[in-house]
């Protein structure tokens, strides 16, 4: 029904068309514009306005995007949605809090439940997460205050982490903050499926590094350990031949890095994920994901890690891999311009060679 009785009508978008062809004046644009908008917008306000409208809407794009490839032609109605979502969302409306172990525990189980990259395994897991070496922040909005938009996860470190399990360890005892020089965000999850397509990652990194410098002078580095989510996808589609393909062969083994790795096989999985993260593409764009976001962001890619997750999940996805990306704050405007004027990548003299090594 919102798809068919509360589009526009076509009859008036084409009156209001030829009125303005004719004549461009001011009045005739305005009813142009009036014409063309979908009476759903209008509906889609007032349900705004009820109490509890906002969460109820969001909830109503999760489910349609449930059901988006099944009905084609509700892909008006997701239009109109992300529209207004993208205005009632806006970072005017969005508070930056921190949780911490004093926050209230309905916000708390909700990170247990929302978090995608580490999955947090109980409170015992996530109250390490928020111990006084870690800090983890989100985003919340007005009308939904007890449900997190989007969170991110950081270690107070010294040094730049290569590995994500010793940050993971529930076992791990409390580092002091004074000897701090790196901020690692290890984990960005988005926690409402309703407004999946809206951007809010690039504004809450940005927004807590300023805050951290702020509260830590020491810092000198803001930077990501990432997974490499396509990596294993990628490997599977490119035909390899004689001694590349039976050095491959060896991570068929779900336990291949378990013990004595031969140097022949990470140095090529090394340079073979450079090629990936630089040269992959999906259209001008890195294929990568994760890769599209942090580069976006006007991040730099700075490492590869070896075994950097040995985790069943980072073994499947990656073989292990991760990757730093670093925010140089001076630098973020800069690398965004050019990434998207130009599509060009920054990395790091160490990442481009491993990438050259490779034919």
């Amino acid at each position: 029904m919102l798809a068919r009785t509360y589009s526009p009508s076509p009859e008036a978008v084409a009156r209001a068309a030829a009125a303005y062809q004719a004549d461009a004046s001011p009045e005739n644009l305005q009813q142009l514009q009036d014409a063309v908008e979908p009476p759903r917008q209008e509906l889609f306000r007032r349900l705004n306005m009820a109490q509890g409208g906002t969460a109820a809407l969001v909830a109503m794009r999760g489910l349609l995007l449930k059901k988006l490839k099944a009905n084609p032609a509700w892909r008006t109605i997701d239009a109109d949605l992300m529209h207004l979502l993208r205005s009632w969302f806006n970072r005017g409306f969005l508070r930056l809090e921190r949780v911490d172990w004093h926050t209230s525990a309905m916000v708390l189980e909700k990170l247990i439940r929302y978090e995608a990259v580490h999955a947090i395994e109980g409170w015992p897991d996530l109250r390490r997460r928020l111990e006084a070496d870690r800090r983890c922040f989100a985003f919340f909005h007005p009308q939904l205050p007890d449900e997190p938009i989007i969170f991110i996860e950081v270690a107070l470190t010294r040094g730049m982490s290569a590995q994500v399990q010793p940050l993971l360890d529930m076992r791990a005892p409390v580092a002091g903050t004074s000897g701090a020089d790196c901020a690692v965000f290890y984990s960005i999850t988005n926690c409402q499926e309703g407004l999946r397509g809206i951007s809010f990652g690039n504004l809450l990194i940005k927004q807590v590094a300023e805050d951290l410098k702020r509260e830590f002078p020491s810092l000198r580095r803001f930077a990501t350990l990432s997974p490499i989510p396509g990596f294993r996808a990628w490997l599977s589609k490119k035909e390899f031949g004689g001694e590349e393909k039976e050095i491959l062969s060896r991570i068929e083994d779900p336990a291949w890095h378990l013990g004595e790795v031969p140097e022949a096989l990470k140095a090529l999985l090394l340079r073979l994920c450079a090629n990936y993260l630089l040269r992959a593409k999906q259209g001008d764009e890195p294929l990568d994901p994760v890769a599209r976001f942090h580069l976006g962001n006007g991040a730099s890619l700075d490492r590869i890690n070896w075994l950097a997750d040995s985790s069943e999940h980072g073994m499947s996805r990656s073989a292990g891999l991760m990757v730093n990306y670093v925010y140089w704050l001076a630098e973020l405007e800069h690398n965004h311009e050019q990434y998207f004027k130009n599509h060009s990548i920054a990395a790091s003299p160490g990442v481009e060679r491993l990438a050259r090594e490779w034919r």
